[in-house]
């Protein structure tokens, strides 16, 4: 089985959106180096966040994230993002109408069973856990082995926070990566189990 790891980009005080579920600067980063980071061309970033960012993508089998970033996103179009096999998304709420059931997306209700989905589905590849309320309860469920997030040089003071409304406390390791990129840190912690 693959690890699991939460992630999202984040700013310096823990948001990973606004309270308008907009990234704002969040993202700046994407378009501020030289470097290619996927085929369109429009998302350009420093070697560094490159090599860090292409290698971790590349070791994903599925993400898992809530209906409210499916939603935000349009379903990316019914094509997973990053080039990632499947999308498990945690709802309450059927697939939307005239959604195609061949896209590589499951629509789950609850953590523990989108999980055991995605590991399923992975394998022995990464299930990464969207940030934010899934994250959290991923988290606080104690099945996430790693916190993964690019810090952005920006305060956003209130919004959508990283860790959900995760309210109790959880120890992360010392980071066992840390790269600086252009207008962004990225940092990855093991869970302390």
């Amino acid at each position: 089985m693959g690890r699991v790891v939460m992630y999202a980009s984040v700013s310096v005080d823990g948001f990973i959106a606004d309270e308008h579920d907009q990234p704002g600067p969040l993202f700046d980063w994407l378009t501020s180096g030289d470097v290619p980071l996927d085929e369109s061309g429009v998302l350009k970033v420093s070697r560094a966040s490159h090599d860090y960012i292409r290698s971790y993508w590349q070791q994903i089998g599925v993400t898992i994230c809530g209906r409210r970033v499916f939603d935000l996103t349009d379903g990316w179009d019914g094509m997973p993002p990053s080039g990632i096999d499947h999308v498990v998304v945690v709802t309450h709420r059927p697939a939307p109408e005239r959604w195609d059931p061949a896209a590589p997306f499951h629509f789950v209700d609850g953590v523990e069973a989108a999980m055991a989905t995605a590991q399923e589905l992975a394998g022995d590849r990464i299930v990464e856990v969207a940030a934010g309320d899934v994250g959290g309860q991923a988290l606080a469920a104690g099945l996430v082995d790693d916190v993964r997030m690019d810090v952005a040089p920006v305060v956003f003071g209130s919004g959508k926070r990283y860790f959900g409304s995760v309210d109790a406390q959880h120890l992360l390791e010392d980071p066992d990566v840390v790269i600086q990129g252009d207008r962004v840190l990225h940092l990855r912690y093991g869970v302390r189990r």
